[in-house]
């Protein structure tokens, strides 16, 4: 789990380094394309092509929209906001999922875990510090993905229960690539070979980080393994200090300590990965 959490975070180094070159939608793309290749190795290891055959197109056209979406907004924010603040921001994630599930889900949320979504969105408030106007463009870009994150990961559940992993990430990946293809054709660069390099990092880096998540959970219970996440945000603070110079400010890290604090709540009492 620290693994890929790890490699995560080096994924994010490269598209960050990326996107000074090239539009954020081209990263998207090329990540999306080289991952394919080791994804294709997964799928025949797994059971084939016949993986991909499916009774619920529209669930997965929803959830791979929606994952292409969060993707694109993170690296969009990425290319102008420090990695802390992004990371710090994304943690608000478990706390969007829980109050969607209610409605989206039918799933009961008791007042306490109504109270701890109300107060890591308060956490939120303080990273993003209305008051002095940052409540705008890429801030707001980022809670967008993190929305969307939240809604892929509902989505992720509902698909579970009949789909097989290999499927539902195959079908992201190939939303992502055609979303990010699109988007990139009025501003295409075409890259070098030390771009071309760099997306097939990513792309690499992006797909043994999700086999090793899949893998942690396989062998550990989602409680234990679930509060490690919030380790990232020590990568998030080293490599944004040692690679781009950044020093977070207070209200990341006293928003950062609410946020957590109440995904940690919701996580207690839930016993699962939110």
């Amino acid at each position: 789990m620290l693994g890929s959490l790890l490699l995560f975070a080096a994924m994010d180094v490269v598209q960050k380094t990326l996107t000074l070159r090239y539009p954020a939608t081209e990263v998207m793309f090329f990540r999306s394309l080289f991952s394919a290749v080791p994804l294709a190795i997964v799928l025949a290891r797994s059971g084939g092509w016949g993986l991909l055959a499916t009774r619920r197109p529209a669930a997965h056209l929803v959830r791979s929209v929606v994952g292409a979406l969060s993707v694109f907004c993170f690296i969009m924010a990425f290319s102008d906001m420090p990695f802390a603040d992004v990371y710090a921001i994304s943690f608000a994630g478990p706390l969007f999922v829980t109050a969607l599930s209610a409605p989206l889900l039918g799933e009961a949320v008791c007042r306490r875990h109504w109270v701890a979504v109300v107060v890591g969105f308060l956490g939120v408030l303080v990273m993003l510090k209305p008051g002095e106007g940052m409540l705008s463009g890429m801030a707001l870009l980022c809670v967008a993905g993190t929305l969307c994150s939240a809604l892929a990961t509902i989505c992720v559940r509902r698909l579970a229960r009949t789909e097989h992993n290999a499927t539902i990430v195959a079908y992201f990946t190939l939303a992502c690539g055609v979303l990010g293809g699109a988007l990139m054709l009025p501003d295409f660069v075409w890259p070098d070979a030390a771009g071309l390099a760099g997306m097939a990092a990513a792309g690499l880096l992006c797909t043994v980080a999700q086999l090793a998540m899949t893998q942690a959970y396989r062998l550990a219970p989602a409680a234990v393994l679930a509060p490690l996440s919030y380790s990232s945000m020590a990568w998030a603070v080293l490599f944004g200090a040692l690679l781009f110079g950044e020093r977070p400010g207070w209200d990341t890290f006293a928003g950062t300590l609410i946020v957590v604090g109440s995904g940690l709540a919701l996580r207690s009492g839930k016993g699962a990965r939110a």
